[in-house]
């Protein structure tokens, strides 16, 4: 109970102080907003670092050299904890935005953190807003911003089972722009607090970047269903990783 009470006071905390540093980073974005966005970015990887260290999660990154530094990428991680999300963006090597679920539109302060990180909003009963969503990621990998989305749609609450489905249209924006899709696969990660809520426990994480995909260059099969295609090299990942845990 120590180390959620410890993530939550921090998590508080963080975001009534950094009130001011956002205004002050919208000032800066006015003026130079390359400045400003990488500023915001190395901001949000301190505060999720450091929740890492309350939660004692101890990381083993795998293939980050894989990804590339000069173009924005489309990961593709699977998805089994909140601390998915606080592990994988404070890996983030440049600016990323993280598809959420519509609701995160509605927590103050963090909304405003999201919003300024260029995060997208998915609502999934509106196909318009789908589609809309899809096309501003598309002008942001243009723009030279990565983008996140866990193709499974939701955390599976049973990852030892296996991953939920791919929704083929989580790979759209790559499909669109020729970005490389990077397949993150992240293990154990629920054992920071899914499997045993309330209580936060210690535990080894495994996070593994696989060699990028360029739809372009797979057989036409593979690009009809880039998403299980995509979904498999990630299943290849989790695999070796039982021996790791």
């Amino acid at each position: 109970m120590i180390r959620l009470l410890l993530v939550s006071a921090f998590l508080i905390l963080f975001l009534i102080a950094s009130i001011p540093i956002m205004l002050m980073e919208r000032v800066i974005k006015k003026f130079n907003p390359q400045a400003a966005d990488i500023s915001s970015l190395r901001i949000v990887q301190w505060a999720f670092k450091v929740i890492l260290i309350f939660t004692g999660t101890k990381l083993t990154i795998i293939g980050e050299d894989r990804i590339p530094k000069d173009q924005a990428v489309l990961y593709i991680p699977n998805h089994q904890s909140y601390f998915d999300i606080v592990i994988t963006y404070s890996r983030c090597p440049r600016l990323t935005g993280y598809v959420s679920k519509d609701f995160m539109r509605k927590v103050p302060l963090l909304s405003n953190w999201m919003k300024h990180l260029h995060c997208l909003f998915l609502k999934r009963s509106d196909l318009k807003a789908g589609m809309k969503m899809i096309l501003t990621g598309i002008e942001q990998i243009n723009n030279g911003i990565s983008v996140c989305i866990f193709p499974e749609g939701t955390r599976n609450p049973n990852p030892e089972n296996g991953l939920l489905p791919f929704k083929e249209g989580s790979l759209k924006m790559a499909e669109k722009t020729g970005c490389p899709i990077i397949p993150v696969a992240i293990s154990n990660s629920h054992a920071i607090w899914e499997q045993h809520m309330p209580f936060m426990r210690k535990c080894h994480v495994i996070v593994e970047y696989g060699e990028p995909i360029y739809l372009k260059e797979l057989d036409r099969e593979q690009r009809k269903f880039s998403g299980a295609y995509t979904k498999s090299k990630i299943e290849e990942m989790l695999e070796q990783h039982k021996a790791m845990i």
